[in-house]
């Protein structure tokens, strides 16, 4: 299994496991859950562009914003699936998204086999969660922008994200 130490938490070096996905590649297949344990692939938001916002706990300050920005940003996009992924439980992510009123976006949990983590190279060895990134992909399943934090308590940059998602 590739793995990179290209990014720190805390200040501190971690170990992403995974393939390094990049622009022009296929959107490598995965499955979460929802919140019903059921499974979540790309299939399910198949034909749309499709915006990843990929956060290590919706419980801690960056990860709720980024995750509240999102939401709030899908109400005024068309045609566009935004699916937040994280290794939190998916009840805890079903209270979070309740609490916080998280209804245009999609929440799912990669805690059972960190299949997106793996996938996209997203998973920090050390901690067992996903580190903070974005990933955009288009109708087609082909990666146009992505997005790894050199710092998982930064902000990604959300603007480029979007400026991503809206030339497509």
């Amino acid at each position: 299994m590739e793995k990179r130490s290209v990014t720190t938490f805390a200040g501190n070096p971690v170990t992403l496991v995974g393939k390094e996905v990049k622009v022009g590649d296929k959107a490598p297949d995965f499955v979460c859950l929802k919140s019903d344990l059921s499974p979540f692939t790309l299939e399910d938001v198949k034909g749309k562009i499709k915006l990843i916002s990929v956060v290590p706990s919706v419980d801690t300050g960056v990860c709720e914003l980024q995750t509240i920005r999102f939401n709030k940003e899908a109400s005024a996009l068309d045609d566009v699936a935004i699916i937040t992924i994280s290794c939190d439980l998916p009840f805890a992510q079903a209270r979070f998204c309740g609490d916080k009123g998280i209804e245009n976006a999609v929440v799912v949990s990669d805690y059972k086999d960190t299949s997106f983590g793996l996938n996209y190279g997203f998973l920090i060895d050390e901690f067992r969660l996903l580190n903070r990134g974005i990933v955009v992909i288009d109708k087609d399943d082909t990666v146009k922008y992505v997005e790894y934090v050199s710092e998982v308590t930064n902000h990604p940059d959300y603007d480029k994200a979007l400026e991503a998602v809206k030339s497509l």
